[in-house]
């Protein structure tokens, strides 16, 4: 467990670190070596083999990387084991992750830190969750960590400066394919991509503005005000959805009659893909419709509720 703490420790570290550029690249990195080594050694407390091996008609014949060290699992079949103790949620995180290394192996991108550190976040503390669960609290990281300080004042002009360097195409298209196939309830989990929102705090007494985050109890007078009447400079991430997920969740929601032609006739007859609506996003050849289409889709039906329901 020692490699598997330092590898998430380092991960952290250099991500933090505001003198490298590399972030994200060595972050997947490092942070997957940090959960294959966390697996590898509860498989080997539960005594399931986590090695490759062919079955012969009397023995095992162990696979090998070249002709001494044995072939281990990797972290995608690690999650794929039965015995995986790993939550729906936190392994959609992971899945996310590796699919998104084997994307920028080859290739730094710019920006990404940014626009998916809610997934990093997220990752981060899914591991330390299981390092205590599964090994014991007193290995927890969270003891080594402190809150990173920043440099950057999170001003509207700041964020508009944040989008000078864009996220490839390519990119823009596992992400949106990856978020696409999850449900909304799983988009959503704190476990697959960890959000906050964050307001900045002005007083004039001593003594009351002393910690740079301060969390609030969401049911709170404070919290339930925050829930409705934030607003919010820019949204990196929303849930995207294919036009037959916006015919099929009309169904869900008792509109059975509602079709895929009624669907593209809505579309057209009120220019939703105008660039400027922000109903939805084009990746590649592919075009992504946010909520607040779906929403739109959902009034339509209620106002139309003889014709549809």
């Amino acid at each position: 467990m020692t490699k598997s703490r330092e590898s998430a420790l380092a991960a952290v570290q250099i991500f933090n670190n505001p003198l490298i550029q590399f972030k994200s690249e060595t972050y997947i990195v490092l942070m997957t070596i940090a959960w294959t080594y966390l697996l590898h050694a509860y498989y080997r407390k539960k005594g399931i083999e986590y090695r490759y091996y062919d079955q012969l008609p009397k023995r095992r014949r162990y696979q090998r990387i070249g002709k001494k060290a044995y072939k281990h699992w990797e972290l995608g079949r690690c999650l794929d084991e039965t015995a995986s103790p790993i939550d729906r949620d936190t392994a959609n995180n992971l899945r996310f992750l590796i699919g998104l290394r084997n994307e920028i192996e080859h290739q730094m991108t710019l920006r990404l830190d940014d626009y998916l550190s809610a997934r990093y976040q997220a990752c981060v503390l899914n591991y330390n969750h299981y390092l205590k669960l599964l090994f014991g609290p007193e290995l927890g990281i969270d003891k080594n960590l402190s809150f990173s300080l920043q440099f950057a004042d999170q001003s509207p002009e700041l964020s508009r400066r944040s989008t000078k360097h864009r996220i490839p195409e390519r990119l823009n298209y596992y992400i949106a394919e990856f978020d696409t196939a999850l449900t909304s309830d799983e988009y959503n989990s704190e476990r697959y991509s960890y959000r906050l929102l964050f307001t900045k705090k002005l007083t004039s007494r001593a003594g009351q503005a002393d910690k740079v985050v301060e969390f609030n109890d969401p049911n709170s007078e404070i919290g339930q005000t925050i829930e409705t009447e934030y607003w919010a400079i820019k949204e990196v991430e929303r849930p995207k959805y294919l036009p037959s997920q916006i015919v099929e969740a009309m169904h869900e929601a008792g509109f059975s009659r509602f079709e895929m032609h009624h669907h593209t006739n809505l579309w057209k007859t009120t220019d939703a893909k105008v660039s400027g609506k922000g109903y939805g996003h084009k990746v590649g050849n592919t075009w992504y419709w946010y909520e607040r289409w779906k929403n739109k889709v959902e009034q339509y039906c209620n106002e139309n509720e003889s014709i549809f329901r």
